[in-house]
C-alpha cells in the first residue's frame, strides 16, 4: 500500500493538472521510447486501439502530441511529442523531482540507505 500511496502522491506533481494519467503515460512513453503508431501506443499502455485514439485526440487537441501519416503506408499514422508535450513532461519531472528530493532530505541516512536497498530488490521483481 505504501508503494500506491507514493505512486498517487508524485501523480499529483503533474504540469497540466487537468491531465489524465492515461495522457501523461503516453507523453512519457513517446519520450522514452520515441515515436510509435497508435497500435504500438495501444500495446505498449495495454489499453484498445479505439481507447488509445480518444488519448491521443485529446492530446492533440491539447497541441502535446502530433499525428503524421507514414509515406510507405498511408494508412499508418507516427504519433509524436511536439515542443508543448516535451515541456509539459520536463516540467513534470522537475517537479516530481522536486517534490521527492525534500521528502527524501527529511530522511536520516540509514532510512535513505534503506530506500536504495529496496529500491534494487523493487527493481529485480518488476523484471521478472
Amino acid at each position: 500500500m505504501a508503494t500506491f500511496r507514493l505512486a498517487r502522491r508524485l501523480r499529483a506533481e503533474r504540469a497540466v493538472d487537468t491531465m489524465s494519467d492515461g495522457q501523461f503515460a503516453v507523453l512519457a512513453a513517446l519520450t522514452v521510447h520515441g515515436e510509435h503508431t497508435l497500435g504500438q501506443l495501444a500495446d505498449r499502455e495495454r489499453v484498445t486501439a479505439p481507447s488509445m485514439n480518444r488519448t491521443v485526440s485529446l492530446l492533440e487537441d491539447a497541441g502535446f502530441v502530433s499525428r503524421t501519416p507514414d509515406p510507405a503506408d498511408r494508412r499508418r499514422v507516427t504519433i509524436r511529442l511536439t515542443e508543448d508535450g516535451v515541456a509539459v513532461v520536463d516540467e513534470t519531472v522537475r517537479r516530481r523531482d522536486a517534490w521527492l528530493e525534500h521528502a527524501l532530505a527529511e530522511l536520516d541516512e540509514r532510512e535513505r540507505q534503506t530506500l536504495a536497498d529496496a529500491a534494487e530488490i523493487m527493481r529485480k521483481v518488476a523484471d521478472r
